[in-house]
């Protein structure tokens, strides 16, 4: 079949490196077009023929009118029988060849493809991006962004290549063929094109401008809204519709706004076309008739010129409309681009290596770090931190909320780049191996588990993709979850580990997630644990529940522990106090007691029935 030909001319998930795209709106748009020159070429040239068949036509028509009035109807087709063959080979076999063609590179090869491949690739770059990057932007508008570019990229390039052969193919056949037929027939089309070039320019600058703010707006009403839906229960715990309501109606108010300033000027740009229009048609075929009643002109120019002017009419409004929704393509383009062209602020190096770790050593050596705009010469949260955890070795880190453990533990997984110092796990600095093999070694409960929406066997495979439903099983069973694992449910009636748990596991209580993520670390059983607020979302029942199993899960590996329920860290080997980003105690649980310092102080308060919340 030849759809299938065509569909694989463009492969949208083709091998290509994952670094940020120009940021010039030109050079954005040439990055992916380059990408698939030969499909656009090949949509170029069959553009071209379309709009020569187009004009030809017409010329047909004229030829046909002055070959009716020269011959007599007795031998009207012995005369003319090669050139009505001819009209009959573009009319009925060239004409469609290339219309086909047209359609197929442009629904079959472009359509999807280029499509996709522009998304596949963003998606790509976005996955490369740091935490603070996607905690600085809502996930709804950051997808809607990559959903959006591609189909406008695609849109707008394909209209450009159609408007360029109709404008130059229409315009430039009709003053050659007036100009045949008699010069003087040219003046009205050649006056039109000056005024409707001029037209053009002053009113699609402005176009351009209106719909890059139109743009702008629509992704802040999607920010908006995201934004209450992702907080549904925040919303209805405070019951606050009515504030919602009116915090996106303010957003989609601004968003009308840009839309009528939008819409006058391309109200006004269609008058204008409109009224050019009018004085094209009502000269050309004035003069055409004139100059036929002054002999010199046939009936044929007649017909030629008046339908050339009237497809060149419709041409003109369309092109009007294809300009006004290319630059409303272009604008949402230059949106994406907003979100889209941000450098990777953690990258792995050109020679980076994987990282082998069969020991489980952790040295922090003069560790500093300052986030976002404050680096680099701002306050540090952590300063010139120094800290060895030895193979096997459990420590806890405490500290009042802001000291810095969480940022720590971020810091070791790479999550941010360092500004001074350095951190190495098994006498290898972390900054020269790879990610994803140093993410590979550490596993990680954390204090706010989400899980993805899917099922709870892919959750559970994030730990270890090709883990057996027998070993999943027995994860959960560690982690006290095979008790409940079977009996859910969702709502088209998939059970156990089909069950899909909702975004961020809605669908699951706190204790459930955090066993289940409790489960997939089981699974990943990597050489170093670390486990922020593991067990902060069970009940005390569940959490001694699952104590023996956390015990043994930590047997001969480094663990790095937080938690404020100082009683759930008592036992680790060693215990380090940080505040104000430094180390300022460390030992065992009854030597910081009898120390008298600030663990023994959190201590108190705890045991006082005063707990702190980080």
């Amino acid at each position: 079949m030849p759809f299938k030909r065509f569909e694989r001319l463009i492969d949208p998930f083709r091998d290509a490196p994952a670094h940020m795209p120009p940021a010039g709106v030109v050079g954005f748009y040439l990055h992916y077009l380059r990408q698939v020159w030969p499909v656009m070429l090949a949509l170029l040239v069959v553009g071209f023929f379309v709009a020569l068949i187009e004009v030809a036509l017409f010329e047909f028509l004229g030829r046909l009118i002055d070959l009716a009035q020269t011959t007599s109807a007795a031998r009207f087709f012995e005369e003319h029988r090669g050139t009505l063959i001819w009209m009959a080979v573009v009319t009925l076999l060239l004409r469609p060849l290339a219309f086909g063609l047209h359609d197929l590179l442009l629904h079959q090869a472009l359509s999807p493809s280029l499509t996709n491949l522009i998304r596949w690739q963003n998606h790509r770059y976005l996955l490369r991006q740091s935490l603070g990057f996607f905690q600085n932007d809502f996930a709804g508008r950051i997808a809607q962004r990559v959903m959006q570019t591609g189909p406008s990229l695609r849109e707008s390039a394909v209209q450009v290549v159609d408007a360029l052969w109709h404008v130059v193919i229409y315009t430039g056949s009709a003053l050659v063929l007036f100009a045949e037929a008699d010069l003087r027939l040219v003046l009205p089309l050649a006056l039109w094109i000056v005024g409707y070039v001029t037209a053009l320019c002053l009113f699609v600058p402005r176009v351009r401008r209106r719909s890059a703010e139109a743009s702008a707006g629509r992704s802040r009403v999607m920010g908006r809204v995201v934004d209450g839906y992702t907080n549904i229960l925040t919303l209805k715990l405070f019951a606050h519709t009515r504030e919602e309501e009116g915090y996106a109606r303010a957003a989609m108010q601004d968003l009308v706004g840009r839309f009528q300033r939008q819409s006058r000027v391309i109200t006004g740009m269609d008058i204008s076309i409109t009224c050019l229009n009018g004085l094209l048609i009502a000269s050309t075929v004035g003069l055409a008739l004139w100059l036929w009643s002054e002999g010199r002109i046939t009936t044929g120019a007649i017909a030629l010129a008046t339908g050339l002017v009237i497809r060149i009419i419709g041409m003109s409004e369309w092109i009007m409309w294809v300009v006004s929704g290319i630059f409303d393509n272009v604008g949402t383009v230059q949106d994406g681009m907003k979100t889209l062209i941000h450098p990777l602020t953690v990258t792995d190096r050109p020679d980076a290596r994987p990282l082998r770790v069969t020991h489980g050593e952790v040295r922090f050596e003069a560790v500093t770090f300052r986030y976002g705009e404050a680096a680099p010469t701002g306050p540090a949260v952590i300063e010139g931190l120094d800290l060895t955890v030895a193979p096997g070795e459990k420590i806890g880190l405490v500290g009042p909320s802001g000291a810095g453990k969480s940022t720590l533990v971020a810091l070791l997984l790479r999550l941010y780049d360092l500004h001074g110092g350095r951190i190495l796990v098994d006498g290898q600095d972390i900054a020269e191996g790879t990610q994803d093999s140093l993410r590979a070694q550490i596993g990680m409960v954390t204090q706010d588990t989400s899980l993805l929406h899917r099922s709870i066997r892919d959750n559970l495979r994030y730990g270890r993709p090709d883990a057996s439903d027998e070993a999943i099983m027995a994860a959960l069973a560690q982690a006290r979850a095979d008790t409940f694992v079977p009996l859910l449910r969702d709502a088209e009636g998939r059970s156990g580990l089909d069950a899909q748990v909702g975004e961020r596991g809605v669908k699951l209580s706190g204790g459930q997630r955090q066993r289940i993520a409790i489960a997939r670390m089981l699974l990943k059983d990597a050489p170093i644990l670390v486990l922020d607020e593991a067990t902060s979302a069970l009940d005390s029942e569940t959490e001694a529940a699952i104590q023996d199993s956390l015990e043994t899960l930590m047997q001969g590996k480094t663990v790095i522990a937080i938690a404020h329920r100082l009683s759930t860290i008592a036992r680790m080997d060693r215990l380090v106090v940080m505040e104000g980003g430094r180390i300022v105690e460390t030992g065992s649980h009854a030597e910081l007691v009898a120390a008298g310092g600030l663990y023994a102080r959190l201590w108190r308060h705890q045991t006082g029935g005063f707990v702190g919340v980080d």
